[in-house]
This record gives C-alpha cells, structure tokens and sequence, in this order.
C-alpha cells in the first residue's frame, strides 16, 4: 500500500469518526418524536400517512405485538414482489432482447424474501434478468421498505436495553414512517445526484450496442441505476443493478463514488452505536 492509500484510510476513519455523533444524535431525535430540521416539512406527510392507513401513532407496542407488525410487512412485501417479478414481462420497460434469464418460480421466490427480509441475495444478473420496472417498483422499493422496517427493529432492540423491564418497546409503524421519511429518503435525495454528476446513469434508455477498438458488438446496458445504488449502499444490502455490484464501473466509476458509497454503507450503523 503507497502512501496514497494510507491517507485516504486515515481521511475516511477521520470523517466517519466526526459524523458518528451527529448522526447518532439525529436518529436520537428522529427516533424519540423529538424535533428536527425536517419536522416542517415532513410531519404534515407522517400524519396524513397515519390518516390513510388507521394506524394511531399514540400506541405503544409490546414485544410481540411489534414482532407481529414487523412479520406480517415482511410477508405482504414479499408478496408484492414476488408478483412484480413474474409479472415483468407484461410490466412496462421490459426489454426482451436483453432480459434474457428467465425469472422462473424459484427464483422470483428466491429474490423477493430475499429483498423483503434484507438478506438481499442476488441469485441473478440484473441487466440480463430484471427489467426497468422490476429494479424501480420492485428491488429500489423493497430497498426502502425493507430498510426502514430493518432500522425501525433496531431502534426497538436498542430501547429494549435502555428500558429494562418494560413491556413497550415503541410503535412499528410509526418507527418504520419515521425510517423512511426522516433517514432513508433525504439522505437518498442528497446523494443520488452526486452519483449522477460522477457518471452513475439514471435514465430509462434502451440498451446501447457499441463496436470495441477490436471489431466486436458489445452491449452497454444502463438504467436507473442511480436510484437503486444509494439505498442499496444505505441499507448495507446486496443486490446490485448490475451482476458486478458495485464493482461495475457504472455503479461506481470514480474514487469520490467509492468513498460516498463506502461511507453511506456505515454511517447509519454507526451512528447507532
């Protein structure tokens, strides 16, 4: 290792290091009803979310209750999914010449509690199996959905020990609203454009066919490959647009794109702590 690589070590620990107590802090706050930046802009929506689905926001849950909630979003995501990806082929944005692996029963089976439970296996190549449709409203949607429901049962583990001996560990669904308008979504928001600006695609263009210096056809898929990128990265998940993940220079083209994502892949947990 050169020099090079030791200060780029020393800067990344260094800025992690300073982001952990804001970071903790804000999810502190966000995770407790206490007020934030967002609070304007964002509690109008946390109650009419809370209006639409009957859910009310004063009621605490015990253990199994919360546990309860938590499985049954899993299974109806899992659900939705599952249906998304065998359906693909009648769904807009499916490219037939390109999407080439069949998305049989098992491994539309495979893929969706895979995504709904965060575990996030990628038994597939994604630009040769999944359509547009399928990374956007499919994988990019469970990416949040199960994300947040994943961070809203850390947050109840975490009150678990602080109140000990007490029965309510939170509201689920209020922690998981919470997750994903306050945590999730902005920081998603914040970052994506970065990518873009550093070379990550973010477009629904059909696959391009180049000729290489060497005389042969080559296809170049792209997508919105910006949008499932972040909060494939934020959630610490797998399932990357393309078969190489991040490896794939379109998910990750420059050294600035390889410490943001490395950093958003952290700074949750860490904040955590």
């Amino acid at each position: 290792m050169n020099m090079s690589g030791v200060l780029t070590y020393i800067a990344f620990v260094g800025v992690l290091t300073i982001l952990v107590r804001p970071v903790g802090g804000y999810l502190l706050r966000v995770f407790s009803g206490q007020r934030t930046v967002l609070d304007p802009l964002l509690l109008p929506v946390e109650r009419g979310i809370y209006r639409l689905t009957g859910v009310d926001p004063t009621v605490e849950m015990d253990w199994r209750e919360y546990a309860w909630a938590f499985i049954r979003f899993g299974v109806l995501g899992a659900i939705l999914l599952y249906l998304i990806l065998r359906l693909q082929a009648f769904l807009p944005w499916y490219l037939p010449a390109w999407q080439t692996t069949p998305l049989t029963v098992d491994l539309s089976a495979n893929t969706a509690v895979s995504f709904a439970t965060t575990t996030t296996w990628q038994a597939y190549g994604g630009e040769i199996t999944m359509s547009y449709f399928s990374q956007m409203a499919g994988l990019t949607a469970q990416n949040f959905l199960a994300g947040a429901g994943g961070l809203a049962v850390g947050f109840a583990f975490i009150r678990g020990f602080a109140h000990h001996g007490v029965n309510h560990l939170g509201n689920f669904w209020v922690d998981f609203v919470r997750a994903l308008l306050w945590v999730l979504l902005p920081i998603t928001v914040i970052v994506t454009p970065l990518l873009v600006w550093q070379g990550v695609p973010l477009n629904l263009n059909a696959y391009t066919l180049v000729q290489t210096l060497a005389g042969e056809s080559h296809v170049l898929p792209q997508g919105p490959v910006a949008a499932l990128e972040v909060i494939k990265n934020l959630g610490t998940n797998g399932g990357g647009f393309f078969n190489a993940n991040g490896a794939h220079p379109f998910e990750n083209p420059t050294a600035l794109t390889n410490v943001v994502e490395m950093l958003i892949i952290i700074i949750i947990p860490a904040g955590m702590t």
